[in-house]
């Protein structure tokens, strides 16, 4: 947050001066304040998720009660999406105000030790605090990008005069614009990443099902394959346990996610008693 509120006043004074560190101080406050408050709803509503009771799904909520009893975490709050892409994701800023969310698709696709295996990997995200972490990270580079492009907008307008001030400043906007958004992603993907290997890691340890949670990756893999989210949001697609963006390629190497095989590897190795 810190961070955030210090690159807005640096590119405020940039192109506007004092006027404009005000006025990017008031955005960082505002973003920050979002960001930390209201993440969670804002990406339940982004999904439409509906929240369940234990009457409405007695399967899920039986699973995720004795799952957060194992991990001493208190119970989260429950939702359901109404999606066919078989996926889940949990958010909330810490244990006491988290949620976990799945879709419809997960719950027809997977057996009972497969989505244990699934929501332990979950509660992981939620006992390390993971979602503030990746829900920090997030606004980061959504912070850097808007950066750029404030930049970007400043040289366009302004670029013809000042000519000793924007001599001195120019190579600062350029880096603003070219390479900030490009090392804000390759840090979110390098954060995003190790902590999918964590919760993988730290679920097995949950519900002592590493193998069930190998075998549900590799569903799910074939599952987002085969059905992807039409309305997957690229700034929430850490969040959830499969990446629902489909890229192949060179796209792979920009994914939130480690591969799939590494994942299973990883679990396949914990499951015989390898790590």
């Amino acid at each position: 947050m810190t961070l955030i509120m210090v690159l807005f006043l640096l590119v405020g004074q940039l192109i506007g001066g004092t006027q404009g560190m005000t006025y990017a101080l008031i955005l960082s406050v505002v973003m920050n304040f979002v960001a930390y408050w209201f993440s969670d709803r804002i990406v339940l509503a982004m999904y439409r998720a509906r929240q369940v009771t234990e009457a409405e799904e007695p399967r899920l909520c039986s699973i995720i009660r004795t799952l957060t009893t194992q991990a001493q975490l208190p119970m989260p709050k429950v939702y359901v999406i109404p999606n066919p892409t078989p996926n889940a994701f949990a958010t909330g800023r810490n244990p006491d105000h988290a949620s976990v969310a799945v879709t419809e698709g997960i719950l027809r696709l997977l057996s009972e030790d497969e989505l244990e295996g699934v929501l332990g990997h979950e509660l992981a995200h939620v006992k390390h605090r993971d979602i503030l972490t990746g829900t920090l990270v997030a606004t980061m580079v959504g912070s850097i990008t808007f950066i750029a492009r404030m930049a970007g907008w400043s040289m366009m307008f302004f670029g013809g005069g000042r000519d000793d001030r924007r001599a001195s400043s120019g190579f600062a906007e350029l880096f603003l614009i070219i390479v900030a958004p490009l090392a804000a992603v390759l840090i979110q993907l390098a954060i995003s990443r190790s902590r999918e290997y964590a919760a993988d890691a730290g679920g097995s340890g949950i519900s002592h099902k590493p193998l069930s949670l190998a075998n549900a990756l590799r569903k799910l893999e074939r599952g987002v394959e085969r059905i992807p989210m039409e309305n997957a949001n690229p700034a929430s697609a850490h969040l959830f346990i499969v990446n629902p963006l489909r890229g192949g390629g060179i796209l792979s190497l920009f994914s939130t996610h480690p591969p799939i095989e590494a994942r299973i590897e990883r679990l396949e190795k914990i499951g015989m008693g390898g790590l």
